[in-house]
């Protein structure tokens, strides 16, 4: 099966089973010098593509925050049992034709569980990163992908595979999305104080916040007060 038709029955699969969200990223796109997470190719040396998965969150359960904060990390939680349930799928799909595939951790867990290195809280790769790559979205001040159909109020996971797949492309203008030089509603929102006026992100005040305040619910303010 060609690179296209292969790329296009996970397209078709995916969409079938609940994603809102399906990019492919060239994983050689992690080699660039200019990136400076962890990178796929320590995990799989002959990885040849990231395949993104994505569901859109609910626009109720921003609502309800921050008193709903138990509900929105649920909400969350199945968004993540959901790309997992397609993510394993897909992954069975691609070794049906011969290659090697496994799926990249989500943001978190149903049980709270950050799957980052302790020192750095950076995740074995950057799914956003990909996602960019892919032709997903933008990224905002706060760091997280914006979707142009559903902004930052996505969930993500990734497959990695050897498979030569029909990559994506990333947008030409640049990693920022305009409107954001402008608004910084999530920089006075923050109540942790992690997100920076010049665009850099405090990883562990975030951390901290949400696993030693919130007892390891999720926090969410960035992204309700996001207009995009």
């Amino acid at each position: 099966m060609s690179r296209y038709s292969l790329s296009g029955n996970l397209r078709d699969a995916a969409f079938q089973r609940g994603a809102d969200l399906f990019g492919i990223a060239d994983a050689s796109c992690f080699l660039n010098p200019g990136y400076q997470g962890n990178r796929p190719q320590e995990i799989m040396p002959e990885v040849s593509s990231v395949i993104l998965l994505g569901v859109s969150i609910p626009r109720g359960a921003f609502a309800t925050l921050p008193r709903g904060r138990g509900e929105y990390t649920n909400t969350l939680m199945a968004g993540t049992a959901t790309l997992r349930i397609i993510a394993f799928s897909l992954a069975r799909q691609v070794e049906r034709e011969g290659y090697h595939a496994t799926i990249v951790p989500t943001e978190g867990s149903e049980f709270g569980y950050w799957y980052a290195d302790r020192e750095t809280l950076m995740a074995d790769l950057s799914l956003k990163y990909a996602a960019y790559h892919a032709g997903l979205g933008l990224f905002g001040m706060h760091h997280l992908l914006i979707h142009p159909d559903y902004g930052a109020r996505i969930r993500m996971t990734g497959i990695l595979t050897d498979a030569p797949l029909e990559a994506g492309k990333a947008n030409p203008g640049g990693f920022l999305h305009p409107r954001c030089a402008e608004c910084k509603k999530c920089v006075d929102a923050c109540p942790a104080h992690a997100i920076s006026p010049d665009g850099t992100i405090d990883r562990r005040a975030c951390a901290n916040y949400m696993f030693s305040e919130l007892g390891g619910l999720r926090c969410g303010m960035c992204i309700k007060v996001c207009p995009l």
